[in-house]
């Protein structure tokens, strides 16, 4: 099995996606060890002192002006974790929960936290058992953090509250533990609180939703142009020279892949024909520029979560000089931007492929192709409804991009009063990638069944491979009413797994 290094220094999106999603083993490396170990050294120092230190020797937000005892100080680190669990609603899925504590571990190896090693080891040990905290949908306003979701995990380490065990079944912590031979921890000064204050659920979701729509991006351009050469259009548009005039570098990559998809195609350039058209539908022309818009707005969203990924997000942190200074590192507002801008991205690629759709099951403007691609029109209803189904998607992808990060709700007495939102944009973004999975499915149901409809012109040879590799998949072609939504679902899958960008690139090689 993988395993996945931490040290002092951050983690990247693959380490991310591995322990997440692959299962992979987490181990602490020498150097963060010995980082926690001296951070550590400087934390039980200021707690012996008679200053108070925030986090260390007082209460927490609203709460930190009082001073709290040495022989209090183990139950206030317990008492912040047991009140700050506090999540309610359905449970958030295993790869989210997974990904938030490998980026809580993360942060506490930097040697900025101040958390005894043994706390970290278990930390690992939780991972790398297969025992995931139940966490729930509600309970984090994107500052200090994803308290709420981190609290349920800390729960965990304590022995207490639900987690899920290995083979699927939510069952007390304690009794999970202690199968695994995991002893619980006893948490002492700042832990407590340095295991609750991180951007650590909303980045993992960035991670995870930034590696789906590198896959649904370059589905996107396989359908746009299987729709181009289902409507007779031009690839003439796609030329690199056009593009080169106006440098978006993902405007670029996407006409590059809507080419390499199109070359030796018999279908395209025919617009001339039957049905003179000088140009083509914005939706169809215009393809490009929309995809490459969300590439774009994808490359500066990767660029925030690798900062954030070599972050170390806690309050306080200890300081290589000594110092442990509190500060605002947790707040989640530069995640939650990018989080928002993507769900805007999203809805727009789903918005044009949905317009494309519709362009298909129109007689009037389909160059020739039957209404609805039925088999025969009036008996047979055809795609009809699957468009309506599309339509009701994007719709909902339309109410998704309105952004969580422009509302506030103040906390804490006033102490929290400007938060960022971030998991809220978070969450809704994972179901617009979800939902535009589905979309993009849709089309490529549309266009497949519409080439074929196009008797005696050949497609391109990518789109050949595409078609066959969708229809060995269980997706059927034309042909009379049948009940759909069984292949809509098998397109789905198709889609979501990948397949697609296979199916095209056993042709065109590696697209972009």
């Amino acid at each position: 099995m993988h395993t996945v290094m931490v040290g002092t220094s951050g983690v990247t999106a693959s380490d991310v996606l591995a322990v997440a999603r692959a299962g992979a083993r987490v181990e602490l490396s020498g150097e963060a060890v010995a980082a926690l170990a001296a951070a550590r050294e400087i934390v039980e120092a200021l707690a012996a002192k008679p200053e108070p230190v925030y986090g260390v020797s007082t209460g927490f937000g609203a709460l930190a002006t009082r001073h709290i005892s040495p022989e209090l100080r183990a139950r206030l680190q317990r008492n912040i974790v047991r009140s700050h669990a506090a999540g309610m609603g359905p449970r958030v899925e295993r790869e989210v929960v997974r990904a938030l504590m490998f980026l809580r571990l993360k942060t506490v190896c930097s040697g900025r936290t101040g958390v005894r090693p043994e706390v970290a080891r278990t930390m690992a040990d939780v991972l790398n058992a297969g025992i995931t905290p139940v966490v729930h949908e509600y309970g984090s306003l994107g500052c200090s953090g994803d308290l709420a979701p981190l609290s349920h995990c800390a729960l965990t380490l304590m022995g207490e509250g639900e987690a899920e065990g290995p083979d699927g079944t939510v069952r007390p912590a304690g009794e999970l533990l202690a199968e695994h031979g995991i002893a619980p921890v006893e948490l002492r000064e700042k832990e407590g609180l340095a295991l609750l204050n991180g951007t650590d659920g909303m980045l993992g979701m960035l991670v995870m939703a930034l590696a789906d729509l590198d896959t649904l991006y370059k589905s996107a351009d396989i359908t746009a142009a299987l729709t181009m050469e289902a409507l007779l259009g031009t690839d003439r548009v796609l030329a690199p020279e056009l593009h080169a005039i106006r440098p978006h570098p993902g405007q670029a990559a996407s006409a590059a892949n809507m080419a390499a998809v199109l070359k030796g195609s018999g279908l395209t350039g025919h617009h001339q024909d039957d049905a003179p058209r000088v140009q083509d539908a914005y939706s169809v022309r215009c393809a490009p520029q929309v995809a490459g818009a969300g590439r774009d707005t994808m490359a500066h969203a990767g660029l925030v979560a690798e900062r954030e990924l070599a972050a170390a997000v806690d309050n306080p942190v200890v300081l290589p000089d000594g110092r442990v200074e509190s500060n605002g590192n947790f707040h989640g507002a530069p995640v939650a931007y990018v989080l928002d801008f993507l769900a805007v991205a999203v809805a727009d690629l789903g918005s044009i492929a949905e317009r494309r759709t519709d362009r298909l099951l129109d007689k009037n403007r389909s160059h020739g192709l039957p209404p609805f691609l039925a088999d025969d029109a009036g008996v047979d209803s055809g795609l009809m409804i699957a468009q309506y189904t599309q339509a009701a998607l994007v719709s909902e992808l339309k109410r998704l991009a309105v952004p969580a990060s422009a509302d506030s709700i103040p906390s804490s007495a006033m102490q929290e009063d400007h938060v960022s939102m971030g998991w809220s944009a978070a969450r809704k973004l994972r179901t617009a990638v979800d939902n535009l999975t589905r979309v993009i499915a849709v089309e490529l149901y549309a266009a497949t069944r519409a080439i074929e409809l196009r008797e005696g012109l050949a497609p391109a040879p990518a789109s050949r491979a595409v078609i066959d590799a969708v229809r060995a998949a269980g997706v059927e072609g034309p042909g009379p009413d049948r009940y759909l939504a069984p292949d809509l679902a098998a397109a789905d899958a198709f889609v979501r797994a990948g397949h697609l960008v296979a199916a095209a690139e056993t042709v065109t090689g590696p697209l972009r």
